[in-house]
């Protein structure tokens, strides 16, 4: 049964054909596909690339540039622009005389529109050009065959119909390709056909289905599609189709941009929709009060649409994807990759990272330290049939096969295949936790050879070799291997068991069942020694609040050997069997106090990252092989290695350069920083915003003329708007950086409620001294006891005076907001963030004095409104120092 019940036409034709492909015999197909066994030339594979392009699905890419440019220029602050300029054309020029005809407001207008287009143009296009070069640098990668290059790696993309692949376990599997040979194939084919377990694979189809009249996806049993990956075994397949001509590549395209959003999105969203609730309660109210109170109707809608669009978020966008595409560069810089950006909210956030121990607290640098016999003597014989092992299985080739191999170089046992051959293998399965290779020596001998965890080998084992003697394995010896193994494990020694027989039937296919009655030979000890860095990375990410817990499918005695040697607490020990036998409540409970994980399957590795994350925890996944995969999907972070499998790279959301605990904890500061900077944003904006809300409320209400002019108040939104840009390369205090930070609606409202109603307190102040004390000083009365032309005057200098009063405590209020601590004193904001807030209140306050000012309807302030507006900063900053302070007090942090 398909899983993704919704197909297309497109969809169904690739299925058919597919189904002839399934059908035919290999020798046809390869005819038709114009290639043969030894692979395409490397000419004919760059004529097809040019013929069929780059092996690519449909995926979400930016627009093009001259689309986004346009996309700038579409927002509400740009509609309310262009309609003002409307409006202005129609009053000032169209139905004006010539020489009256003024076109100095059209003029300001489009300045104001350029640059806010321009600004969110070139913001937007940076982030997006930042964020395809970042995803450039990690690269899949398939193991092609050429007929004038033989096998070698190349990027997935340049895979092209007709060429012959070869696929083994971790790999993607790049494009729809038709099984040449096989051995023990299985692929998970999940995200196509929802089958739950792998499906074995082999080079011919069933006569029953070949004959058969309906065949759907999962009858393909010579068929891997694109999209799947190799669990175990190996093949040798020929490309069908490539892209969006593969079955999964039709599906694709239909698919693109409907991702689920994540927390964060809909947090930003949410606020976002309250702001526009506001915009959308606020527009009708200031429209009818400033009619009905000030007679003049178009004047009013102008004001109330210029309100509305200070109370539209137009910037936050933009600010989150400059903040997020700056912080993945920053990222990059570190050797942290980012394939998703809003995974490095979840990156901020993560106060539990599960990881295996190799390569991130060892060296990755598995060595054999010693081959033995079941008494704990060298031997020589073990190390041999461990490299014969070793050296002709074509699975999953792991680091200890990487060790045995180069050990056996060393030991002269790289001639061995001139005297064996191999006739069979049956793979490594999670299951099993061991492999075996079949071989026949030049007299004709068969001889079975296994290797793999200890335990394991131990089940299949009935007797034991001993100086060339076979015995019996009694209970007793069975009790000295564990003890001897044991020691081992203390000693921080990884131990795999090896073992033989020559009972082996001379024809036929082999399977699991023939790993039964078997010699244990002796065992391999690998050492791996722990990194010099890991201390100081384990401390730094417990200084930061985040947990290592060590998920592992080795034994847990080595395992505690190594984190007590890296300065990891062991608390608690979980073996995989014990985990089987726990419901998901128990395990949850238990999974908290548990520092070490040991002999896991993949399938528990995901319920660990599940029952974590049923505690309220944001978990992390770090993983690099094939058994990492789920786990990497479950995890609110997957973490991954440019050198991992392919299945690890492709289901993780973070790509590590340097497998490195140090690396990771630098990357999680760094995501901290980033989601700081937005919850600022967010939280300084919606809160300012608020308070806008009550401060319109009451000009509108008891002023006889409107606070500001529309064209002032959109003049004053896009000062602000500007100086916001800087945010992104702003600092976070160390504090705020040391715990983790997830999305937190509940704190954005109290910071909305307590904040914006004190930066309404001033504004109504503000209104006061313009209206009762500075205004009539100045202009020498009462507004209401005026003359027409005077009352002009009056109008224009209150006007001034909230505009520059309003840009300087929007402004200054940022550096109250953005840190806990006491601002210029405490804590200093970026050079960046100081030089925009400087410039825009620089700007604000000299524009009143300025030709430009004029034609914008300000005058010039009086010095005695300077005394006035140092001392309502001043008190304005004091109060909100304070509600800042007993904010931190009551709800524990600001952001």
């Amino acid at each position: 049964m398909i899983k993704i019940a919704k197909k297309n036409g497109f969809t169904d034709m690739i299925l058919s054909q597919l189904i002839e492909f399934a059908r035919k015999d290999v020798d046809e197909i390869l005819a038709q596909l114009g290639t043969d066994i030894e692979g395409l030339t490397s000419e004919e594979a760059e004529d097809r690339l040019e013929m069929y392009g780059l092996n690519e699905v449909a995926h979400e890419k930016p627009d093009p540039w001259y689309i986004q440019l346009i996309k700038a220029f579409i927002n509400p602050f740009i509609g309310i622009l262009v309609f003002l300029a409307i409006v202005s054309y129609i009053t000032d020029v169209l139905f004006t005389a010539p020489q009256d005809r003024d076109w100095s407001t059209i003029i300001i207008i489009s300045i104001m529109v350029t640059v806010s287009g321009l600004l969110r143009f070139i913001q937007e296009y940076r982030s997006n050009v930042e964020a395809e070069k970042l995803k450039a640098l990690v690269h899949t990668t398939a193991a092609v065959i050429r007929k004038d290059t033989g096998e070698r790696e190349i990027k997935m993309e340049e895979i092209v119909p007709g060429d012959i692949i070869h696929l083994a376990a971790g790999d993607m599997v790049p494009a729809d390709v038709r099984v040449i040979t096989s051995k023990d194939l299985f692929i998970n084919q999940a995200t196509l056909s929802g089958e739950s377990e792998p499906v074995e694979k082999y080079p011919d189809l069933k006569e029953e289905k070949r004959k058969a009249k309906d065949l759907n996806l999962s009858d393909l049993e010579n068929i891997c599609f694109m999209g799947t990956n190799v669990v175990s075994g190996s093949a040798i397949a020929v490309v069908l189709s490539t892209g969006d001509r593969t079955y999964f590549g039709s599906m694709a395209k239909s698919l693109v941009g409907h991702r689920a959003m994540t927390s964060f999105e809909k947090g930003i969203n949410n606020v976002s929709k309250v702001l526009i609730k506001f915009m959308a309660v606020m527009f009708p109210i200031v429209f009818v009060i400033n009619g009905l109170t000030k007679g003049n109707w178009l004047d009013a809608l102008l004001f109330a649409l210029a309100v509305a669009v200070g109370l539209t978020p137009e910037m936050l966008p933009m600010i989150v994807t400059t903040n997020l595409a700056k912080g993945a560069v920053t990222m990059a810089k570190h050797k942290t990759i980012v394939k998703r950006l809003d995974a490095i909210q979840n990156f901020g956030a993560m106060d539990i990272l599960c990881t295996d121990k190799t390569g991130t607290l060892t060296l990755n640098k598995i060595v054999v330290e010693k081959h033995l016999d079941i008494h704990g003597n060298e031997d020589d014989r073990v190390l041999r049939h461990a490299y014969l092992n070793s050296y002709y299985q074509t699975g999953l080739r792991n680091l200890m096969d990487v060790a045995i191999l180069e050990y056996g170089v060393e030991k002269g046992f790289n001639g061995l295949d001139k005297i064996y051959k191999k006739v069979d293998e049956i793979p490594f399965d999670f299951v099993r936790r061991r492999m075996s290779v079949v071989l026949e020596s030049e007299g004709g001998k068969r001889q079975l050879v296994t290797k793999g965890a200890v335990e394991e080998v131990l089940s299949i084992c009935e007797y034991a070799e001993y100086k060339g003697e076979v015995v019996p394995l009694t209970d007793e010896i069975r009790q000295e291997v564990r003890e001897m193994v044991r020691k081992l494990n203390e000693d921080g020694m990884r131990v795999l068991a090896v073992a033989q027989k020559n009972d082996v039937p001379p024809e036929g296919v082999f399977s699991v069942a023939d790993e039964s009655k078997m010699v244990l030979m002796g065992y391999i000890g690998f050492l791996d020694p722990p990194k010099e860095s890991a201390p100081y990375a384990i401390k730094a990410l417990k200084e930061h609040g985040v947990d290592v817990k060590i998920l592992t499918g080795d034994n847990e005695i080595v395992t505690k050997k190594i984190c007590k040697e890296v300065g990891i607490a062991v608390e608690n020990i979980l073996l995989g069997n014990e985990i089987e036998n726990m419901t998901d409540e128990e395990l949850a409970e238990v999974a908290e106090k548990t520092t070490i994980f040991a002999k896991l399957s993949p399938m528990q590795k995901s319920r660990i990252i599940k029952a974590l994350q049923s505690k309220g925890h944001i978990v992390g996944y770090m993983g690099d092989g094939i058994n990492d995969a789920s786990a990497l999907r479950e995890a609110d972070v997957g973490i991954s290695v440019d050198s991992a499998v392919d299945i690890a790279k492709e289901s993780a959301d973070i790509i590590l350069l340097e497998k490195s605990l140090t690396v990771l904890e630098e990357g999680v500061v760094e995501g901290r920083r980033i989601f700081g900077n937005i919850m600022k944003y967010i939280a300084i904006t919606s809160s300012s915003n608020f308070g806008n809300v009550f401060s319109v409320l009451v000009a509108s209400a008891f002023l006889p003329f409107l606070p500001m002019q529309p064209l002032q108040l959109l003049f004053l939104n896009l000062t602000y708007d500007l100086s916001m840009t800087s945010v992104p390369w702003d600092t976070m205090d160390k504090e705020y950086i040391q715990k983790p930070r997830k999305w937190d609606a509940a704190n954005i409202g109290n910071f909305m409620v307590w904040f914006g109603p004190t930066s309404s307190i001033f504004d109504i102040t503000t209104y006061a001294l313009m209206f009762f004390v500075i205004g009539p000083l100045v202009i020498g009365g009462s507004y209401f006891l005026l003359p027409e032309a005077l009352k002009l005057q009056f109008v224009s200098l209150f006007q001034t005076g909230w505009f520059v009063e309003s840009l300087w405590t929007q402004t200054m209020v940022v550096h109250m907001l953005r840190t806990e601590k006491i601002p210029f004193i405490q804590s200093i904001a970026s050079w960046p963030l100081l030089l925009f807030t400087s410039a825009a209140v620089t700007v604000g306050t000299i524009v009143p004095f300025t030709s430009f000012g004029v034609k914008l309807g300000m005058t010039p302030l009086p010095a005695i409104y300077f005394l006035f507006l140092a001392a309502t900063l001043l008190a304005y900053l004091t109060l909100a120092q304070y509600v800042k302070t007993r904010f931190v007090k009551k709800f524990g942090s600001l952001l």
